[in-house]
């Protein structure tokens, strides 16, 4: 099965590449050296293309910057409380165990101190959910609100600029292989965003 599926492979691979050839052979007699169109066309044509790097975006909004570090605060708030919490109880089983193997507890007392840990962990777990279900909301209350600015701001800035597109980029995962720097947006985008930011405060 995987051979009939190699040769098709080949075959189709084989078919695009007499269809290149045929094309080309055919275009070279109309065009004088290339058949790409150059990158600049697109954007004085009828299409007009910009894009966002993203990666730069993040790096040089100071908003963003800002709230990164903010959350990374609160987690690592959130994270001491709730090690605290558990050392805590980790510390009361250990002399609940102690008592217990000293006999100087009574049936009644260790069954008691029992629930007491048990119920310690029904609040911590509650107390991490709620926490954890806090801090994604907050985190994702922002995203959203960011999105909506960052599409306000383009909405405006395009006004003047007339796109047709304006394409998002990040060199670490963008489906674009290939950007021209010269319809990178992101300079005026990050320093609108910026400026924004200050007359808001």
């Amino acid at each position: 099965m995987k051979n009939v599926s190699l040769v098709l492979s080949s075959l189709s691979f084989l078919g695009v590449v007499v269809l290149f050839g045929l094309f080309f052979s055919n275009n070279k007699k109309d065009t004088p050296h290339n058949n790409l169109v150059p990158v600049a066309n697109v954007n004085n044509g009828s299409l007009r293309v910009g894009y966002l790097n993203i990666d730069s975006l993040e790096a040089h909004y100071d908003l963003l910057k800002t709230k990164r570090e903010e959350f990374k605060r609160r987690q690592a708030q959130m994270e001491a409380e709730l090690t605290r919490s558990y050392q805590q109880m980790q510390s009361d089983a250990e002399e609940i165990q102690k008592k217990a193997q000293s006999n100087s507890l009574t049936q009644s007392e260790y069954e008691s101190a029992q629930k007491r840990l048990m119920q310690m962990e029904k609040s911590l777990e509650t107390r991490k959910q709620s926490l954890t279900e806090e801090f994604m909301k907050e985190q994702d209350d922002f995203n959203k609100a960011l999105k909506a600015r960052l599409d306000s701001l383009i909405a405006e800035y395009n006004l003047g600029k007339h796109f047709d597109y304006v394409l998002s980029y990040s060199g670490s995962n963008s489906a674009l292989l290939l950007v021209n720097s010269q319809f990178d947006i992101t300079k005026d985008v990050t320093a609108a965003m910026n400026a924004t930011t200050k007359e808001k405060k």
